[in-house]
C-alpha cells in the first residue's frame, strides 16, 4: 500500500514533530533572512555542537546543555555587537568557531564521536521518543506564540534597528529576547535536520517565498507551506528510497527554490515584492 508508512507509529511522531519544527523555522527563519542575519542559525548550530559535547562530556542530557550553552553563546554575541561596534557578520563568525572549537576539544577528551553525537550532528526525525516528542510540541508551541505577540516589533527592529530605536523601542531588549528565542529555535530543530543542516530548514524555505509573496502575510504562509511540504515528502521519500531524511529535506526545499528561480527567469512567475512592502 501506498500510505502504509503513515501506519506506523515512528512515521506518525516524526511528521507531527516535522511539522511543528517546519513551522517554527519559518517564523524565526523570517526575521533572521530580513535583518540578513542568514547564518545566524549556523552560528548558534555550531554552538550547540559545543554544548552537546559538553553533554556527552559531562554525563547531562545533551539538549539541555545544548540550550544553555547556545543561548548563552547568542547573548554574549549581542553584547559583543553592542559593546565593541563589531559587525553582525563579524559576531556571527566568532559565534560559530567558538562553538565548533569546544565541541572538538570536548570530542578529543572523550575519546572520539559517539553515536548519540551523530544523530545531534546529521538528526535523528524518525527515532526520537515519546519524551523528546512533547518537549518539541511544547517548545514549539512557545515559539509561536512568543513570535506572534512580538511580531509588529520584531518586522520593525528587522527592518531598521536605529529606526526602531528613535520611534522609543527597547532595542536592547527586544535584540536579547530575539537570540534567545532564535536560540531555542535552533536546538529544537536539530532534532530533525541535525546541526550541520539547521541553516538550510531556516534560511531556504524563506528565500523561496520572498521570491513569491506579495506581502508579508503571503511570504510567511508560502515559508511555512514550503517547509511542511519540504518536512513530509522528505521524511517520506527517506523511507521508501532507504535515505537520509535530514539530507532529503534539504535537497527537497533546494529543489523547490530552484525550481522558483527558473521560474521566474521563463516569467512564469510574477516580479517578487520589495522587501518595504513584505514587511507590511
Amino acid at each position: 500500500m501506498a500510505f502504509e508508512v503513515f501506519g506506523y507509529a515512528f512515521m506518525q511522531k516524526g511528521i507531527i514533530v516535522g511539522a511543528a519544527i517546519a513551522i517554527i523555522c519559518s517564523l524565526m527563519g523570517i526575521f533572521l533572512v530580513l535583518r540578513r542575519y542568514s547564518l545566524f542559525g549556523d552560528a548558534l548550530s555550531h554552538m550547540a555542537f559545543g554544548g552537546i559535547s559538553l553533554g556527552l562530556f559531562s554525563g547531562i542530557y545533551p539538549l539541555w546543555t545544548a540550550y544553555t550553552v547556545s543561548i548563552l553563546g547568542a547573548l554574549g554575541m549581542t553584547k559583543l555587537r553592542k559593546s565593541t561596534k563589531i559587525s553582525g557578520d563579524a559576531a556571527i563568525a566568532v559565534l560559530l568557531v567558538s562553538g565548533f572549537g569546544i565541541g572538538v576539544l570536548l570530542i578529543s577528551a572523550t575519546g572520539g564521536f559517539s553515536v548519540d553525537l551523530f544523530s545531534f550532528l546529521f538528526g535523528s526525525i524518525l527515532l526520537i521518543s515519546d519524551e523528546d516528542t512533547i518537549l518539541i510540541l511544547t517548545i514549539s508551541a512557545g515559539v509561536v506564540a512568543s513570535l506572534a505577540l512580538l511580531r509588529k516589533k520584531l518586522l520593525h527592529f528587522a527592518f531598521d534597528e536605529e529606526q526602531a530605536r528613535v520611534s522609543g523601542l527597547n532595542v536592547d531588549r527586544l535584540n536579547y529576547v530575539f537570540v534567545i528565542i532564535a536560540g531555542i529555535t535552533v536546538i529544537t530543530s536539530m532534532r530533525l535536520v541535525g546541526i550541520l543542516l539547521i541553516s538550510a530548514l531556516i534560511v531556504l524555505p524563506n528565500i523561496t517565498s520572498m521570491l513569491l509573496g506579495k506581502s508579508f502575510k503571503q511570504t510567511v504562509i508560502i515559508s511555512i507551506l514550503i517547509s511542511i511540504s519540504s518536512v513530509v515528502f522528505g521524511i517520506v521519500l527517506s523511507y521508501y528510497l532507504d535515505l537520509a531524511p535530514s539530507g532529503t529535506i534539504v535537497m527537497i526545499s533546494v529543489a523547490i527554490l530552484v525550481v522558483t528561480l527558473c521560474a521566474k527567469y521563463l516569467g512564469l512567475v510574477g516580479k517578487a515584492a520589495p522587501i518595504t512592502k513584505i514587511i507590511k
